[in-house]
């Protein structure tokens, strides 16, 4: 992809102990070696495999996971930035709120662990929790919800990480900054034999064993980025490690990353390491592969390869207060992906899981309905690209999408569906179209009514959060 703005849109001591051995991804490289200036970094190109895949799930998993709550406050853009940090939704970032006296979640620690309880002193709960975690039943799960990557958080702001790193904090202080076990090899181990692909998260902005003063407000957020030769050493030996040992696809960095960092270098290396990897756009500099929109998504087709992420609820990381109120209903999390596809995106959906590595009911049963939808539906999402518009309203008022497949145009009507005909405005059909019902054993004929194309089923039309028609070859659009 070529140079662009940075979009940031949410601005944007262990020893080394044996580990496997991860082969390289099986990708054809798109370009020749990589040299570690911009001019050469540019000619990297979005791989087809992230074009095509439109579903990630993305996982918070770490100590935080382990007293799982915030107040659940509203969603990422819906609340006034001069309350959000102090009264923070997302359970990930635990520390941050803990170290603002007087904030729900300062109250909440005090009141269930003590004034003395030191956050680190979660790590022994989340290690014990974790000796019994099967990541073939994660993989398995993340398959049958249709997902066709997978990104690990491997560290996040609070500075503890799910590999055995090599590299040791100078800031550890006898506190226990690392898992015991490889949580990130044994994931991706699994997804991999799965048949998905394994991408990793890095907070390369944050880092609260670094620095002491919490993020109050908007404007801390990149003030309290550590900006030290040190931590800039420690950052790029982290990501370097990472690509080195696990080889993964996605390189996902967060907000910002130090100054003094030799980020071309690193992408070179990356590049050159994981031929059809991508990089994201948090990096703070004039290149990504893809933009990154948190809790939103783009309102047109836009060109530029983009993900949205987003959680289940409000938090990232596993939030044991949050319940129906603030998950999203399974009819209205498959209207987002479908609309996020529709214009060129993909969905990088997150999940919490608990300490002990169990996933919650109810994000279990959004999981289930996904993909349960996806097995029906799915060749309208896997592998499209945008029609010659993403969006349009039936004559009734019902909101629609599409997308373009194999030469087939899916028509998706995002609303409940009555009777047997359903109406697509301002559309054409080409000699010898013909339609069908996604999931539906009945036929169904088309017919031209004015600028409207009509297709009506012989049979009622089968109940789903989503219908999708299949025009196949594609007609043509009259706007």
């Amino acid at each position: 992809m070529n140079r662009r703005s940075f979009n940031s849109l949410l601005a944007g001591t262990a020893a080394a102990a044996a580990v496997p051995s991860f082969s390289r991804p099986q990708e054809s490289p798109n370009q020749a070696a990589f040299q570690p200036t911009w001019d050469s970094i540019e000619r990297h190109t979005v791989p087809e495999w992230f074009q095509d895949a439109k579903l990630g799930i993305f996982i918070h998993w770490g100590l935080y996971s382990v007293p799982a709550w915030a107040p659940p406050t509203g969603e990422l853009g819906k609340v006034d930035w001069d309350t959000w940090f102090t009264n923070n939704p997302y359970a990930e970032w635990y520390l941050n709120s803990l170290r603002i006296v007087d904030s729900p979640t300062y109250k909440h620690h005090i009141a269930t662990y003590g004034k003395d309880f030191d956050y680190y002193q979660f790590a022994a709960v989340f290690n014990k929790g974790t000796q019994s975690w099967k990541p073939e039943e994660w993989a398995t799960l993340f398959k049958k919800t249709g997902a066709r990557y997978v990104v690990l958080t491997t560290k996040h702001h609070d500075g503890f990480r799910l590999w055995p790193s090599a590299v040791n904090n100078p800031h550890a202080n006898g506190r226990q900054l690392s898992a015991q076990r490889d949580l990130v090899g044994d994931l991706t181990t699994a997804v991999r034999a799965a048949g998905m692909r394994m991408g990793l998260y890095y907070s390369g902005g944050l880092d609260w064993t670094f620095t002491s003063e919490p993020i109050r407000t908007r404007p801390d957020l990149m003030a309290r980025v550590p900006q030290s030769e040190e931590y800039a050493r420690y950052a790029d030996a982290h990501w370097r490690e990472l690509i080195d040992r696990y080889q993964p696809v996605v390189m996902w960095n967060d907000i910002n990353y130090p100054r003094a960092g030799k980020i071309s270098e690193l992408f070179a290396h990356y590049y050159n390491t994981v031929p059809g990897g991508v990089i994201n756009n948090r990096f703070g500099v004039p290149f990504a592969d893809y933009t990154t929109p948190e809790y939103a998504k783009y309102d047109k087709i836009t060109f530029e390869k983009w993900e949205s992420c987003r959680g289940l609820g409000f938090s990232f990381g596993y939030n044991q207060v949050e319940g129906p109120d603030q998950v999203l209903p399974p009819g209205q999390l498959i209207a987002l992906l479908v609309d996020i596809v529709s214009k060129n995106g993909n969905l990088l959906l997150n999940i919490g899981p608990k300490a002990d590595a169990t996933i919650s009911d109810i994000q279990l049963d959004r999981l289930h309905k996904l993909g349960a939808w996806l097995d029906v539906n799915g060749e309208a999402i896997f592998g499209s690209r945008p029609w010659v518009r993403a969006s349009a309203t039936t004559p009734d008022g019902a909101d629609m999408r599409f997308t373009c497949n194999r030469g087939a145009l899916y028509v998706f009507f995002l609303n409940p569906v009555t009777g047997k005909a359903l109406k697509i405005p301002s559309t054409r059909a080409s000699e010898g179209t013909t339609a069908e019902i996604l999931g539906s054993s009945s036929k169904a004929a088309l017919s031209q009514s004015g600028s409207d194309l009509v297709v009506t089923s012989e049979g009622p039309i089968p109940q789903s959060y989503a219908i999708t028609v299949k025009l196949h070859p594609a007609p043509d659009s009259l706007v």
